[in-house]
């Protein structure tokens, strides 16, 4: 990754998921957890991931800035932790992204993979 220092806006129709927004019921036994792990690549900036997990999860800039440090340095980062569907969601949202238009090498998405914990 190159890096590079930008900003970015989150829309304002990012909110957090909430159980009722998730359509839990907090009296049924917790699910297994899943990490969504964000792998690393060259072919993506810091101001790729920043953007990305900011608008895809509603990272702060200073999340996506330490995840994106993290992915370069250890090739990877979990970025999101929680039920499987959402955290599927997640990793489809990451893999159709799109390339990063600051790169001409850049030929698609990042990868992410998911990792059970917990449960």
């Amino acid at each position: 990754m190159l890096g590079y220092v930008h900003t970015f806006v989150m829309p304002a129709t990012l909110e957090p998921l909430t159980k009722e927004r998730a359509g839990t019921d907090s009296r049924s036994a917790p699910s297994p957890s899943w990490n969504v792990v964000l792998l690393d690549d060259d072919d993506h900036t810091y101001d790729y991931v920043v953007d990305m997990l900011g608008k895809l999860l509603g990272h702060s800039w200073s999340t996506a800035w330490r995840h994106a440090r993290e992915v370069d340095a250890t090739g990877r980062a979990i970025v999101w932790s929680g039920e499987r569907e959402v955290a599927e969601l997640h990793q489809d949202r990451i893999h159709a992204y799109g390339a990063d238009p600051r790169l001409a090498r850049s030929s698609g998405s990042m990868t992410a993979i998911l990792e059970r914990f917990g449960g």
